[in-house]
């Protein structure tokens, strides 16, 4: 996978899109308990002009969240990291990753995919039950 589109491709032949702009594809990951995560794909430019495959999934508001908490919980985490984007004007937690396409394959992509999107899920739940577990 060296571009956006052999991305886009591989992907649309595997899940219905939801989302299919010019650099932003999104689809939703069917989990177990009939549970389901969205999951978006974009491409990103580095500063050295390098193109970058950002992995994310949405996991809840970021209000009432202790930031100091979350950057604990990027420390342990050895695939995902936690970051803050607006969502309908509102700060949102989402788990990233972001890859560049000279490491994607098929396999490597999935294997992605499932692990943020399962781990996304979780915290998902931990946060929706207001939990201390984050």
């Amino acid at each position: 996978m060296r571009h956006f589109e052999a991305v886009r491709s591989h992907i649309g032949s595997h899940y219905a899109l939801r989302h299919n702009d010019p650099y932003l594809i999104s689809f939703d990951l069917g989990l177990a308990k009939d549970r389901c995560q969205g999951i978006y794909l974009a491409e990103l430019e580095g500063e050295d002009g390098r193109r970058y495959l950002r992995i994310s999934t949405p996991v809840g508001p970021l209000a009432g969240i202790d930031p100091c908490r979350c950057l604990r919980f990027n420390w342990l985490q050895r695939t995902g990291f936690l970051a803050v984007t607006d969502l309908d004007g509102s700060p949102y937690l989402h788990l990233c990753e972001n890859r560049p396409y000279e490491t994607l394959d098929e396999g490597e992509l999935q294997r992605l995919i499932n692990e943020l999107g399962s781990l996304g899920d979780e915290l998902e739940q931990v946060i929706a039950a207001d939990s201390d577990s984050l």
